[in-house]
């Protein structure tokens, strides 16, 4: 008789694929429904924290009530001898995962996110674990094509645990941007492929960078939080405890706020006497960041070209010197940077080095404005509202959810562009908590580019509309109607009368501005 049936084999291949998906991204779903089948409970394209409804997918419990008793019995077969091959031993080892890391799960959440020092014990579970995976795994005469250290699965399973709560309580919405917003941080995490960061790219993902582009307001720091907070931490059974407790996880700068001499100082630290105020020596950023920490570059766009190049030097060489110092350091976490300029332009004009940008563009996340949500589903304004009613106005954050949504929609209506985003919004909710009454400081101000993107995302243009609003475009970046009809495949005379004049004003007003 076969180690596995036709039918388990089939479940347990849906159940592998699983596992190691993206949970973000609407493959998650269809996995789901192909291991149900007709038992599948029909529900959201992606898996998004909703205001209203946030308690967990029920899929998720009805695949494990399926997957208990079947992994429960072939542990049994292979205990009394039963041989299998290596692809359904495999196929055995990733189910047994799946259920143990269920198992945990609740307990992982029980155990909070602050460090051990407020929760002392809470990671007592472990020899719960243990006794779990022992029975598993510790099969006499039966050698698992991935044996691996309980430590280390335990470990990743608390990082699979913090990273995907962390996401989903931090970046919501329904949309399908907000979708693969979530899903391009789970890859900046874990990479798209989870089984190779599980055996050996878990312990370096601290040596690859990440740059989050996007318009001002869309989350740039959340993102960066839960890319910096969702790392890999080792798990010391000795102690039962994580090696990160009480250590930074997150330390930011924002570049705009300071002067370049502090921000080099910030960063790099320094020396005393090193320059004009320097009245005792100072560590920087870059060296107080412990090793499974990570420093936050805001607004990297405005940075001092003097300071790129010794940015430059930290990200391919992992050493930097403090001012006025000629010893080098060590620096140890991960570089994380956001901007919303433009960087290309910024390199055309020579204000950004090139060799900077590919040093930081190996891992790179793009932030969707909020027009962008809406125009892909104008119920994401719903769940925001109340999200940040509730954030706002705590035990009263429904009754103002109730206010704020009228309000909107009979004073700014439902094609608002909202050009200040996210952070716009809940200003707005402010305003109608205080108030009762929001103005709109950027009103009838967006940058015509970002204003021409999400109609087209919206699909409110004609043909007409379209090409002309694009020639406008083009014609305002290069300023040659013969160079515009070369570069769109167009008659000269096509150019020229579609050139749209009000908006060519529009956007030579705008001049440079960042997109955002």
């Amino acid at each position: 008789m076969p180690f596995l049936t036709s039918a388990q084999r089939t479940l347990l291949q849906g159940v592998s694929r699983l596992g190691y998906a993206n949970p973000f991204l609407p493959e998650r779903v269809e996995l789901e429904r192909a291991v149900l089948g007709g038992e599948f409970i029909e529900g959201e394209p992606v898996w998004s924290y909703r205001a209203e409804h946030p308690e967990p997918r029920a899929n998720v419990w009805r695949i494990v009530a399926r997957l208990e008793p079947l992994v429960e019995q072939l542990g049994a077969r292979l205990r009394t001898g039963v041989s299998a091959r290596e692809p359904e031993l495999a196929l055995y080892e990733d189910a047994a995962l799946q259920l143990l890391y269920q198992r945990c799960y609740p307990k992982f959440y029980a155990a909070g996110f602050g460090s051990e020092q407020s929760n002392p014990g809470r990671w007592r579970f472990y020899n719960e674990f243990l006794a779990d995976w022992r029975h598993f795994f510790a099969i006499d005469g039966v050698s698992f094509p991935n044996e691996r250290d309980p430590r280390h699965t335990f470990a990743c399973f608390r990082q699979i645990q913090r990273a995907f709560d962390i996401t989903f309580r931090d970046i919501i919405g329904s949309s399908l941007p907000a979708a693969r917003l979530r899903g391009a941080v789970w890859q900046s995490i874990f990479t798209h492929d989870m089984r190779r960061y599980r055996r050996t790219l878990y312990a370096r993902m601290g040596e690859f960078a990440t740059l989050i582009t996007g318009p001002s307001g869309t989350g740039k720091e959340l993102v960066a939080r839960s890319i910096a907070e969702s790392r890999y931490v080792p798990f010391d059974d000795r102690r039962l405890g994580f090696a990160d407790d009480g250590e930074p996880a997150f330390l930011p700068i924002n570049i705009s706020a300071l002067s370049p001499t502090l921000v080099e100082s910030e960063l790099f630290g320094h020396k005393r006497g090193a320059f004009t105020g320097a009245v005792a020596d100072r560590r920087g950023f870059l060296e107080t960041c412990p090793e499974l920490g990570s420093v936050f570059l805001d607004e990297l766009g405005d940075m001092d070209p003097g300071i790129q190049v010794k940015l430059l030097r930290v990200i391919e060489t992992r050493t930097f010197h403090p001012v006025g110092e000629t010893a080098g350091r060590q620096f140890r976490g991960k570089l994380i940077a956001a901007t919303n300029r433009d960087l290309a332009q910024a390199m055309r004009k020579g204000q950004f080095r090139e060799d900077l940008y590919y040093r930081l563009c190996s891992d790179q996340v793009t932030t969707p404005s909020l027009a962008e949500q809406l125009a892909a589903s104008p119920s994401v304004l719903r769940e925001l509202v109340f999200y940040m009613a509730r954030r706002v106005a705590g035990v009263e954050g429904d009754a103002l959810a109730g206010e704020v949504l009228p309000w909107i929609a009979g004073n700014l209506g439902t094609e608002y562009a909202w050009p200040g985003n996210y952070r716009e919004l809940e200003q707005c909710v402010k305003n109608v908590l205080i108030r009762r009454n929001y103005r709109p400081a950027l009103a009838g101000a967006e940058d015509p580019v970002e204003e021409f993107a999400n109609q087209v995302r919206a699909g409110r243009l004609t043909a007409d509309e379209l090409l002309r609003r694009y020639v406008t475009v083009v014609y305002s970046r290069t300023g040659s109607y013969e160079e515009t009809a070369r570069r769109l495949g167009l008659d000269r005379r096509t150019v020229k009368a579609k050139v749209d004049a009000a908006l060519l004003g529009r956007l030579r007003g705008a001049g440079d501005r960042p997109y955002a």
